[in-house]
């Protein structure tokens, strides 16, 4: 039986911008922030933190920045899938070595790798490294999904301990769930399935919406895990419109905005993405007012 790397939420922290590059204060506020309000674990230079778009020196820059601030208050989780297996292993090794609690290692991108290319490529990264390893499946955007006999192969690796799953297919959650147990425990990695993923057996989410609601995000999941499934269940339904809005455009460009409007300034994000349109700011900002947020 393996260890999870963290229980409850995990936020999948945005990545402020500058003219010169990173931010590091105003991601210094937004990492104590996270932490004052309760969250559980920290995933640096995901999706939502815009690491394709980020520079080899910035994205080791802003992965050993979060370690030494956090300084091992809460787990630091650090992003370091690639499309290219040695580059993946590179910063993998990078990560380890400056402190990382563990890896958010996505599957490989526009490749389009075959399952069992899948398990080499997974493999070879785990065999690099000694620390804890999510694997990330999300088909939206890499056009790769992670089937659930894969899960059962890569579940007999030591280090591979979980996988953040947001294929938005609940019956594959099921499956994999059942096939695996607890040598590869779930995260939700969809804001508006995790109770349900929670249901089938998921030990947290890794969370866009507690970038802004951090608290109220942590306490749902704590409240299932605790048995209080009924007021999970509420927050769940009353977050709904918050979380379409924030994914009213491809994510990260309205939580940005969203952090934005709550005062942090977190700038816009890199080109090929834009600012958040105006019409969809008003609807993001209405429902930010309807759920107590500003």
């Amino acid at each position: 039986m393996k260890t999870p790397l963290f229980l409850g939420c995990g936020t999948a922290i945005a990545t402020p911008f500058n003219e010169t590059g990173v931010n590091f204060e105003e991601f210094r506020n937004l990492i104590e922030f996270q932490i004052s309000e309760g969250i559980d674990a920290l995933i640096v230079c995901g999706t939502t933190g815009e690491s394709a778009t980020m520079s080899l020196a910035e994205k080791k820059e802003t992965i050993k920045f979060a370690i030494d601030v956090v300084n091992k208050r809460i787990p630091v989780i650090a992003g370091t899938g690639s499309n290219n297996t040695s580059s993946a292993i590179e910063m993998s090794k990078y990560a380890e070595s400056v402190g990382a609690d563990g890896l958010l290692v996505v599957t490989p991108y526009y490749n389009k790798a075959t399952q069992s290319g899948l398990i080499a490529h997974f493999k070879a990264i785990a065999e690099s490294v000694k620390i804890p390893i999510i694997v990330y499946s999300v088909q939206s955007r890499t056009g790769v999904n992670i089937a659930p006999e894969t899960c059962l192969e890569l579940s007999k690796i030591p280090n591979i301990v979980a996988i953040k799953e947001a294929s938005g297919n609940l019956s594959q959650v099921a499956s994999i769930a059942n096939l695996c147990r607890n040598n590869l425990y779930i995260y939700s990695g969809n804001d508006d399935q995790t109770v349900p993923m929670l249901s089938l057996g998921a030990c947290g989410v890794i969370s866009v919406l507690s970038n802004i609601a951090p608290k109220v995000t942590s306490k749902m999941v704590h409240d299932f895990l605790n048995g209080n499934i009924e007021e999970a269940r509420k927050v769940q339904l009353d977050a709904i419109p918050l979380i379409d809005a924030l994914f009213c455009e491809v994510n990260p460009i309205p939580v940005k905005e969203a952090l934005n409007i709550m005062g942090y300034n977190f700038g816009t994000p890199r080109l090929p993405l834009t600012k958040l349109t105006e019409k969809n700011r008003e609807k993001l900002k209405n429902e930010m007012e309807n759920f107590g947020i500003i």
